[in-house]
């Protein structure tokens, strides 16, 4: 872990994923100044609230953090820009393909780019490109998830890739034991969310928290993709009425297409947008019926609400004495 902490430059190279609507200055504050790394979800921001959040983030801690920044945001040059007048150490480029230029916008005002890539093959092309290290996230997780489990990602990208690049595994990960599995493997640290989002810092309401609390790992369910015209990125989420009418958002949006009404590009957005909704319906207003409750398959290991401190002191014991038992 020491590699990754060192090019993190916190104290345990423990990621907190991006989760929009959670991942705000509060808890990514509280992640930072346990030791992990905290990391601003943007998400839909505007360039001028990402301005405000990350201003925000820098009054409840002097740890460094990152910022998480989607691929399709259509201002992400600008959003690239108010991390680089806050000379901001970390980016952290999610949900596609990096668009041209963005890399090197980043690295311009000397930050560092972390992307997700799902095949070994975009991996290395993403490594070459200029990327300082490599996200590989499995199925497992919550939110926008790809087809592959972590525990293959990990077999197939570990070991061509670990020795040279930095490589941070993430989705499903629940407890140290298996923290201590990636890292034998060559990870330089993990990543993790669900674990995360019903820390006692998180500002979800209670009753997003409690349906975490209840849930099971099969209760948190892949979206289903309704039109194959419609690349639509699966989410993962506690299964519940929202689940439900992302089915008929889908409908809505493929018709809207086949009416010339909207672009591919703007189809994209809406689904996006309908997201960022729903999710915010459950997060910060409570809705557990029809918001979005994104749960990683790790939810059946989060039974209590817990200092952020106690979660990561937890992991890394649990950490420690698997590697001891070894």
């Amino acid at each position: 872990m020491a590699r990754g902490a060192a090019f993190l430059g916190s104290e345990h190279a423990i990621l907190c994923g991006a989760m929009s609507w959670v991942s705000e200055r509060n808890l990514v504050a509280a992640i930072s100044n346990a030791g992990g790394f905290g990391v601003i979800a943007c998400g839909a921001m505007t360039p001028d609230l990402l301005d405000k959040e990350i201003a925000a983030t820098k009054t409840l801690t002097a740890k460094p953090f990152g910022v998480n920044l989607i691929t399709m945001h259509p201002a992400l040059f600008d959003l690239i820009a108010v991390c680089a007048s806050h000379g901001v150490g970390h980016v952290v480029l999610a949900g596609g393909i990096p668009p041209k230029g963005s890399v090197e916008a980043i690295k311009e005002f000397g930050a560092k780019v972390l992307v997700f890539a799902p095949t070994l093959a975009l991996a290395r092309k993403l490594l070459r490109s200029g990327a300082d290290a490599l996200v590989i996230e499995g199925s497992e997780a919550g939110g926008h998830i790809g087809p592959v489990s972590t525990s293959v990602l990990a077999q197939e990208f570990l070991p061509a890739l670990a020795e040279d690049h930095l490589v941070f595994v993430a989705g499903g990960i629940g407890r140290g034991d298996m923290v201590a599995a990636y890292l034998e493997m060559g990870a330089a640290g993990v990543q993790l969310g669900t674990r995360f989002a019903c820390a006692s810092e998180s500002i979800a309401h209670a009753d997003f928290k409690k349906a975490f609390f209840r849930a099971n790992a099969r209760d948190a369910v892949a979206s289903v993709q309704v039109d194959p015209r419609l690349p639509v990125i699966p989410v993962r989420a506690l299964k519940n009425k929202g689940t439900e009418e992302f089915t008929a958002k889908q409908r809505e949006v493929a018709q809207l297409l086949d009416d010339g009404k909207v672009e591919m590009g703007e189809a994209q957005l809406r689904i996006e947008h309908y997201w960022a909704g729903a999710l915010r319906r459950a997060v910060i207003d409570g809705d557990v019926e029809n918001g979005s409750l994104m749960a990683g398959q790790s939810v059946g290991m989060v039974t209590s609400e817990e200092p952020v401190a106690t979660i990561i002191e937890g992991l890394l014991a649990e950490s420690e004495q698997a590697l001891s038992r070894r």
